[in-house]
């Protein structure tokens, strides 16, 4: 008896270790010799269509009779990103070599030969890993005139390792055979290991694309952006000075005039807009709530960028970047709630909790909406991108149990600390009438829509590059590309709005603040315009899922870079107008104090 369920313990002991002894090894990434190295099918799906993807399995491939491990653990960003992991079943051990082997055979029925013609008619191909290693293959290919149709039935895999760790991957797909109804087609695999001198930190270098990320045109833009920013400087400092100087010598002038003449005295430009400069603006509520989003996206983008930088977030498990992105997004929400509280408090907003909440699910609301909309056709479509319940629900749970209480955090530190109106003027009482413009170029609505040229024409070319790595399935890497853009975009946005400002005040229309926060958003307009260029004319994408997917989600992230560029766009204007006292007393540059004189004399 006691040598019986000595047995026993043994086989469950062995049978424990056997699908522990893996799953240890491929978190870890070392192994010992003979140890089972995981080979994971993810999903196929139409290569110009990269983000109508499906399971592996939803094609008709045959499973071996090997067991399934069920072990991998599924992120949120892994759910998100329709990253579904399943087993191979194939027999694959740490050094040791594999020879050309029937692993299964798959018999062909006329269901399964139209869906492989359908899947090969659409060029479909498939992904795979290997201790978080990527591969790729193709499905099959056409004969030349399109009549016949062959399916790739042997994988050659050869795996490099250094040491104790497995740094390369590659596949070759061969055995080509014709696909013919009601037959019986062999699946077949080989393995063989390599040693290789490649530093298993080194081992994502060759996903790596520095033929189209450092090419010249991509230093060139940067260099393109450096000089566009000393340019805009010198120009908006020339404008500002060309443009104020002659109320600067009225003023100056009547500085010399008793009290009399000066009271009869007419007065011009910007000092007949002093008394309702710092007015609220129109629909408070929504507009702190735009400026917060604002300022929590730039942070999160800017704390995104340095970590992709410092952390290199592509060579760690999958899906690690958009999981950095939404802890990021959520532990920043205290910025969005401080900035929008602030704002709502100084203009005399009393409705605090609603402004807060629609501070804090104003973004997560316009991404889950789109999400949830694109949801339905991916489930219509039976898509691996579909969004399962419980995702839905953990997304929910992080809106409500983590981004709201941080937000109310926020807000109410917002409101103690800086919420008290703090006007350097008095503001009227009866808000003056506007005149009518005597140039069209001075109205808000031509002034908005001038505003985006000059920082898209800035980021345009950066923009292709982040498409190409979403769209075309390519690893971005360059962050540090990515932070000097992001830097010029937001010097390049607070000086236009400044200008965009400065004129409407000399044309005597005090309503800056939308109009600031407008003229930077209307940057997301036209990265917007410029997908449209995109989709027709640098891809080849087609169908109903692929085309909405790249609309919809074109449409959150070219509106979350509006709001960012016009909350960064207003924060800069507001501080310009603001500072002039502060920084004419204490300022020693002449140059700085000649450009805000007028405006602290006219405005402040």
């Amino acid at each position: 008896m006691g040598l019986f369920r000595w047995k026993i313990a043994s086989v469950v002991l062995t049978t424990v270790l056997s699908v522990l002894l893996p799953v240890r090894a491929e978190h870890e990434h070392k192994y010992e010799d003979n140890n089972e190295v995981l080979l994971w099918m993810n999903t196929v799906g139409p290569y110009h269509n990269r983000q109508e993807t499906y399971k592996y399995f939803s094609l008709p491939f045959c499973v071996s009779l090997r067991r399934t491990i069920d072990h991998y653990h599924k992120t949120l960003g892994d759910a998100l990103q329709g990253i579904d992991m399943e087993f191979s079943s194939l027999d694959i051990q740490f050094k040791d070599e594999v020879l050309q082997g029937t692993y299964c055979e798959i018999d062909l029925d006329k269901a399964k030969n139209d869906a492989f013609v359908y899947a090969i008619k659409n060029h479909y191909w498939y992904q795979m890993y290997i201790d978080d290693l990527p591969i790729w293959g193709i499905v099959g290919e056409a004969d030349e005139n399109g009549d016949d149709y062959y399916l790739w039935t042997y994988k050659k895999l050869e795996i490099g390792y250094n040491e104790n760790r497995i740094v390369d991957v590659n596949l070759t797909s061969e055995g080509k055979v014709k696909l013919v109804p009601n037959t019986r087609i062999s699946m077949s695999y080989s393995v063989k290991w390599k040693k290789s001198d490649v530093k298993f930190e080194d081992r994502f270098d060759k996903y790596l694309d520095p033929s189209f990320f450092q090419h010249r045109i991509h230093w060139f833009s940067i260099f393109n952006s450096f000089m566009m920013v000393i340019f805009l400087v010198d120009l908006v400092s020339m404008i500002l000075m060309r443009t104020l100087r002659k109320d600067y010598a009225r003023y100056s002038k009547e500085e010399k005039m008793d009290d009399m003449d000066r009271d009869l005295g007419d007065e011009y430009g910007l000092k007949q807009v002093h008394g309702d400069v710092f007015r609220p603006s129109s629909h408070p509520l929504i507009f702190s709530s735009l400026i917060g989003s604002g300022c929590q996206i730039f942070s999160a983008s800017l704390i995104v960028i340095i970590l992709g930088m410092i952390e290199d977030l592509y060579t760690d498990k999958i899906g690690s970047m958009l999981n950095t992105a939404i802890f990021v997004y959520a532990a920043t929400s205290p910025v969005n709630g401080y900035f929008g509280g602030s704002l709502y408090a100084k203009q005399g907003g009393r409705r605090w909790i609603k402004q807060m909440f629609i501070g804090a699910f104003l973004i997560p609301a316009m991404v889950c909406g789109t999400a949830f909309f694109i949801n339905f056709i991916a489930i219509y479509y039976h898509s691996s991108r579909a969004i399962s319940f419980g995702t839905m629900v953990v997304v929910c749970c992080i809106c409500f149990f983590v981004i709201l209480p941080l937000n109310l955090v926020g807000t109410i530190l917002g409101r103690k600390l800086s919420g008290q109106p703090n006007s350097p003027c008095r503001v009227n009482a009866v808000p003056r009438p506007i005149p009518e413009k005597k140039c069209r170029f001075m109205e808000p609505a031509v002034i908005v829509c001038l505003g985006g040229i000059i920082p898209f024409g800035l980021i345009f070319i950066e923009m292709y590059f982040i498409f190409a790595s979403f769209w075309a399935d390519k690893i971005y890497y360059v962050y540090g590309f990515m932070m000097l853009v992001l830097m010029f975009l937001c010097i390049v946005t607070v000086w236009v709005t400044i200008v965009c400002t400065s004129f409407l005040l000399n044309a005597e229309d005090y309503r800056w603040q939308w109009t600031s926060f407008l003229s930077g958003a209307s940057t997301g307009v036209y990265v917007y315009m410029y997908s449209f260029y995109y989709y027709f004319f640098k891809t080849k994408m087609y169908g109903l899922f692929q085309t909405s997917f790249y609309f919809g989600y074109m449409a959150v992230f070219s509106t979350a870079l509006g709001i960012m560029c016009g909350a960064v766009g207003y924060m800069g204007t507001s501080a310009f107008i603001r500072s002039g006292r502060t920084e004419l007393k204490n300022t020693s540059n002449p140059l700085l104090k000649h450009i805000l004189t007028p405006m602290d004399v006219t405005v402040l």
